[in-house]
């Protein structure tokens, strides 16, 4: 019992990690039906931004200073996010479906490969400094957490929290619900559906930095190369939870993290990645809008 609770620990923090990047292939989805295979990358970006703000950044206590680079990559991945919106993704708004799936995936391949090259950040791993101590907080009856998990899984409670009161309690998140619903009917109401839709990757690209940085904390080997698993696993939470909506992203990627520290803890790591690809086949065959997801009908 003890083995198992401190597995399911160790899944939360996973889980919370995943479910801030599933939030950005959700929300995208949501707003353009539009499957952004970049936001990958973007992750990939929040960690190295974490790590070169290091270097610039003056030392002084370790939690104002964790702080002010999650702020600082947040910023810079949501400036990513624009221009990726801006750049590769308005001008096929109103073209087939396909043609921007395409441009998705290689935007994709274009960020890891400017980000393997020798001058910008190199094909060789880079190790996240430790902006925070890794010390046991308490334990009891043999089940422990450490502070950087306690961190990581309050740091995404807290951005998770906001983005829900920000979606489901403001106006502008009314905006977007209402763009997510029908964009064309949305901006004869007075809404700017281009104005919501680069919110939407700005918010998405903040989050997934984060996730970066977290990520960074807690396996603090990074590469250019390092979001293209964890991507696909988060784009499988928020096929789980049901693609496009806010809520299932949150719960697919607890799921996908409690369940791969169940398959590692209990000595199948090699099929770790395995186990979450069966999970989105399952998905797809038996319930393909997802937990949270509604069945609609599509016009051909």
């Amino acid at each position: 019992m003890t083995e198992l609770l401190q597995h399911l620990i160790n899944g939360l923090s996973l889980g919370a990690v995943y479910a801030l990047i599933a939030l950005g292939y959700t929300m995208v989805y949501g707003v353009l039906q539009l499957i952004n295979f970049a936001h990958a990358e973007v992750f990939m970006l929040g960690s190295f931004a974490g790590f070169y703000a290091t270097r610039f950044l003056p030392q002084f206590r370790e939690e104002p200073r964790f702080l002010v680079i999650l702020a600082l990559a947040m910023a810079a991945c949501a400036a990513v996010g624009l221009a990726i919106e801006r750049v590769a993704y308005r001008p096929l708004r109103d073209k087939p479906r396909l043609n921007a799936l395409i441009t998705a995936i290689g935007v994709s391949m274009f960020i890891q490969a400017v980000g393997q090259l020798p001058w910008f950040m190199g094909p060789s791993p880079h190790f996240f400094p430790s902006l925070l101590p890794n010390v046991p907080l308490f334990a009891v009856a043999g089940v422990s957490i450490t502070s950087l998990q306690a961190v990581t899984f309050g740091s995404a409670l807290a951005l998770m929290t906001g983005l829900h009161r920000l979606i489901f309690h403001s106006r502008l998140g009314a905006a977007m619900r209402a763009v997510s619903f029908d964009g064309r009917t949305a901006s004869l109401m007075g809404i700017n559906p281009d104005f919501v839709v680069g919110f939407t990757f700005a918010l998405g690209s903040a989050l997934a930095a984060a996730a970066g940085i977290l990520v960074g904390l807690g396996y603090p080997r990074i590469e250019p190369t390092m979001g293209v698993m964890l991507g696909l696993k988060a784009f499988v939470a928020a096929v789980l939870g049901g693609i496009g909506n806010i809520r299932g992203a949150m719960v697919g990627g607890v799921l996908i993290g409690l369940t791969e520290a169940l398959v590692v803890g209990y000595g199948a790591s090699s099929y770790r990645d395995a186990v979450a690809f069966a999970i989105l086949i399952l998905i797809l065959v038996f319930k393909p809008s997802g937990l949270f997801g509604r069945a609609a009908a599509e016009k051909v």
